[in-house]
């Protein structure tokens, strides 16, 4: 399989089955950037309507591993988009506040109300990802939760929140290309952290929770799609083109206005 790779229900996929470094079909760097272009511009038209509409959301989930590329992508096809109605939220270690709550609670608060695109960058899945790999709750807890977050989804599903996730798909060596350019570039050594390194020794297990995430967790409502991501540039063209087509599916329309505002004239 090349990608994006859209996971159905009951069919479950392997990651080491999807190439990460695909580059999209589009065959080169310019053929990508401007197809991107020309897809951002349909964004945004399809953003405004989304806006005038007002009765339903958008939110792009966003996971990957250390240095996968959810800023970048964040950066280069979601800043594209008008700010006023697109909001970011990145999960960090959960706050004391949020521990005294359910694992959901602070995700709830976060989703974007009807009119808006809402980007989540790490998610709910945190709580299936680190925590599992982590051992920070026992096995029956966190297998419990692939359950919740279906039903959690499903919720926002049915009251207009239209959900789309991205798992942006690297390999190790990429990985490691990318940590070790982060030391050699002085304008990139603050993202670099020991406890990336710490990490790294876990890529099999995150690689596993990863997987029993994305096949549990991706439904018809809140589907995942695996982008190959070692090409940036192709996988800002893919990301774009997903967001694209999920928004062309909702069904949009601008609202109706009374028939005397149509006979108002401006003195």
């Amino acid at each position: 399989m090349k990608g994006p790779v859209r996971v159905r229900p009951g069919r479950p996929i392997r990651l080491r089955d999807i190439d990460p470094d695909f580059d999209g079909g589009y065959g080169g760097k310019d053929v990508a950037k401007a197809h991107l272009e020309k897809t951002l511009e349909r964004l945004r038209e399809r953003q405004r309507l989304l806006y005038a509409d007002s009765r339903f959301a958008l939110l792009v989930v966003l996971q990957a591993m250390d240095t996968g590329g959810k800023d970048g992508t964040i950066r280069h096809v979601l800043s594209g988009l008008n700010p006023v109605v697109c909001t970011v939220t990145s999960f960090k270690v959960p706050t004391v506040e949020d521990l005294a709550h359910d694992f959901l609670w602070r995700i709830h608060k976060a989703v974007p109300p009807r009119g808006v695109i809402g980007v989540f960058n790490r998610s709910q899945y945190e709580d299936v990802l680190v925590v599992r790999v982590h051992r920070l709750v026992p096995r029956s807890e966190w297998k419990e939760r692939y359950r919740q977050i279906n039903d959690f989804e499903r919720i926002l599903s049915e009251n207009g929140v239209r959900v789309v996730k991205f798992y942006l798909h690297i390999t190790k060596a990429e990985q490691k290309r990318r940590l070790k350019a982060r030391l050699a570039d002085p304008t990139k050594n603050w993202k670099f952290s020991e406890a990336d390194l710490a990490e790294r020794k876990l890529w099999d297990d995150y690689i596993q929770a990863y997987e029993d995430a994305i096949n549990k967790c991706s439904t018809n409502e809140a589907p995942w799609y695996v982008v190959p991501a070692n090409v940036k540039w192709a996988r800002d063209a893919m990301v774009a083109r997903v967001l694209l087509e999920t928004m062309e599916s909702m069904p949009l329309r601008w609202p109706r206005v009374k028939a005397r505002v149509a006979r108002i004239k401006i003195p």
